[in-house]
């Protein structure tokens, strides 16, 4: 189990940065009163040690700032998490006071300590009760002139646990257009005009993840061609999604039914972009449509 208490000053950057982590796979909940967090750890170790079945989750981050009413606690209630045998990192976000300041003006946001000081006033009290937790913190991450993008990367790098590129998820979906291309595509590969299997007797009861059909498909040399260059716009595009800050890519690959082309072509294109340490999710929209090919899909899950 991972946890990340994120903490800092006001104004610089927690939300965001919770927001990345997301996006990143953990779990995330934002100004958690310290009391709750023993208890809310205990019960996920229990649903993954007992008998309950276990919980996918095992990646926390939970934000904890000066609107915790009971910050004094959390140290104590830190103490509790390793006694539990849990490791935590404390990532403390910060920036000067001038920042701090023009950021609370550009979004019109109330200070949480604002009712009784002044905004300056406010963040030099802030950063005086924080100062401890500063001190116990794994990471310090100065915002002061850092972008969104940079820190949504810096984040990246500390907790990227393999050696993919996780800031971005690739779904590629094959799809048949005679049913309509995917509301969600950001991207669509035309794969009709290769020959279509569908049209020899022999190979059209299988679909594109039957090996005769792969092999039928990827035997012309326009289509290895065709995915190549595929291949070559998306690692050439992907870093510049990301760069624009873009989470998720659908690619939909169509043929005529989604059955045959598609889904082998869709599986090339997968297994290309893996190769480039891309996180890489396959979808096959339209495979069961025909009848044929749900009876054996049936057939085969007896």
């Amino acid at each position: 189990m991972e946890v990340v208490v994120l903490t800092g000053m006001s104004g610089a950057g927690k939300s965001m940065a919770l927001n990345y982590l997301e996006d990143m796979g953990y779990f995330c909940i934002d100004n958690l009163p310290p009391q709750l967090l023993p208890e809310l750890i205990k019960a996920y170790t229990h649903q993954r040690t007992g008998g309950e079945e276990p919980s996918e989750i095992n990646r926390f981050a939970f934000g904890i700032d000066i609107r915790s009413t009971s910050l004094d606690e959390l140290i104590p209630n830190l103490e509790k998490i390793s006694d539990m045998g849990v490791t935590y990192r404390i990532i403390y976000l910060e920036a000067t006071d001038q920042v701090l300041i023009n950021r609370y003006k550009q979004t019109r946001r109330n200070h949480p300590l604002a009712q009784k000081h002044g905004l300056s006033k406010a963040i030099q009290v802030e950063r005086g009760r924080l100062e401890i937790l500063r001190g116990m913190a794994s990471d310090v991450i100065d915002t002061t002139s850092l972008p969104p993008a940079d820190l949504r990367d810096k984040l990246y790098e500390m907790f990227s646990s393999t050696d993919r590129d996780e800031r971005m998820t690739i779904l590629i979906q094959s799809f048949g257009f005679k049913y309509g291309i995917p509301a969600d595509c950001d991207c669509v590969i035309d794969v009709r005009f290769i020959p279509n299997p569908y049209y020899l007797p022999e190979l059209r009861p299988l679909s594109g993840l039957d090996k005769p059909i792969a092999d039928y498909v990827l035997g012309f040399e326009e289509t290895n061609e065709y995915m190549s260059r595929q291949e070559g716009i998306f690692e050439y595009t992907i870093p510049y999604y990301i760069r624009e800050g873009k989470v998720r890519l659908t690619i939909g690959v169509g043929c005529t039914g989604g059955r045959h082309r598609s889904v082998a072509l869709a599986e090339d294109l997968a297994a290309r972009l893996r190769d480039n340490n891309l996180r890489v999710l396959v979808d096959h929209r339209d495979i069961g449509k025909d009848p044929r090919q749900a009876k054996r899909l049936e057939a085969e899950a007896e």
